[in-house]
């Protein structure tokens, strides 16, 4: 066993212990409190590669352990892509990962993994692929989380998963460019500051995760919950008079791409209190699922009515307030259980 680490080498191998213990606790509070939540699965799994990065992507390790690392530096080279799949299952209720998902891991990782072992004529363009891939899946779930983290109507959940999401992503993004300037790997510093901001996030993401009030989760309950919506005072009361009004008689819900913002400013009230009266007064946790309910009630209703039999169906979204066939087919069918097609031809057939 090589002998004579640095100092600073061996107080990045204690920091980076810290933050896998940290990161596979987190992992197995996922998956113990949340298993049959597919985003928590997901994140189970990327803790899980966190972990694996954070102890292999030092130096220090491989010369201690040289082939044994072989595992972790597997379950690392991977791990961008379960972030980018874990930022579309937290923001994206409705997102399930695929068997092709699978594959693409099992490929990027034989590719990674085939960089060590061909000749350098091929590794070497094969591993100046690996920070690219890194990087594009980086800003990928970035960019997921930038384009839908305000439609979450849970607002402590909703600062939680943009931190999650923003720092992993921002940490990956980091990683890929330091490895694109080909610094040398055997300096200790830049390893040590890496391990210092893993730690950091490590324990973030950990307090946050175990602190999260009730109701406030990162991931909602598999289970449906009883509990209804909270007393409203009789302010909110008003409110929600007003809200329903405009979107049942005004039908406000029909505007294509219709924001929580712009509803806000039709009822001139503050963006952040009409999240929480339809949080926690109307009992919505996604501002998207608020506005579908609406939409797929007109739907249903056109789809019903033998009037209007011969209407296109896309038609009829578009009328409802979808701004393609395609979101108005996935949303229909998750509710009913049944394609638009279905749902009218029965209904039809039930009418007559």
């Amino acid at each position: 066993m090589p002998t004579g680490l640095s100092p600073l080498f061996v107080l990045d191998l204690l920091l980076r212990g810290g933050d896998a213990l940290l990161l596979l606790l987190v992992g197995a509070v996922l998956a113990r409190d949340f298993g049959k939540v597919a985003a928590a699965r997901l994140g189970s799994l990327f803790a899980l590669g966190s972990a694996a990065y954070a102890l292999c992507s030092t130096p220090a390790l491989h010369l201690l352990f040289g082939l044994w690392t072989t595992p972790l530096t597997i379950l690392a080279s991977g791990n961008n892509l379960v972030l980018f799949l874990f930022a579309r299952a937290l923001f994206d209720d409705g997102f399930r990962p695929r068997a092709w998902h699978a594959g693409a891991w099992l490929l990027i990782v034989g590719l990674d993994m085939a960089s060590f072992v061909l000749p350098a004529a091929i590794g070497r363009p094969l591993g100046g692929l690996m920070p690219v891939q890194a990087l594009v899946f980086a800003l990928a779930a970035g960019a997921q989380a930038l384009s839908s983290w305000r439609e979450d109507l849970v607002e402590r959940r909703r600062r939680l998963r943009l931190f999650v999401v923003a720092a992993a992503a921002g940490h990956t993004a980091a990683t890929a460019l330091f490895r694109l300037t080909g610094r040398p790997l055997g300096d200790p510093a830049p390893h040590l500051a890496e391990a210092t901001v893993l730690t950091a996030i490590a324990v973030v993401v950990a307090w946050s995760l175990l602190q999260v009030a009730d109701g406030q989760a990162l991931f909602p309950s598999a289970q449906p919950q009883p509990a209804g919506p909270a007393p409203l005072d009789a302010a909110d009361l008003v409110l929600v008079a007003r809200l329903e009004r405009l979107m049942r008689e005004e039908r406000a819900y029909r505007q294509d791409g219709l924001t929580i913002g712009q509803l806000a400013q039709r009822l001139d009230l503050p963006e952040y209190r009409l999240r929480r009266l339809i949080n926690q007064g109307l009992g919505h946790r996604n501002f998207a699922n608020f506005l579908n309910g609406y939409r797929l009630a007109e739907a249903k209703a056109a789809l019903a009515d033998p009037g209007q039999a011969a209407v296109p169906i896309l038609t009829i979204a578009l009328d409802a307030g979808f701004g393609s066939l395609g979101p108005f087919n996935r949303a229909f069918r998750a509710e009913t259980g049944l394609t638009p097609t279905e749902f009218r031809r029965q209904a039809q057939a039930e009418a007559a």
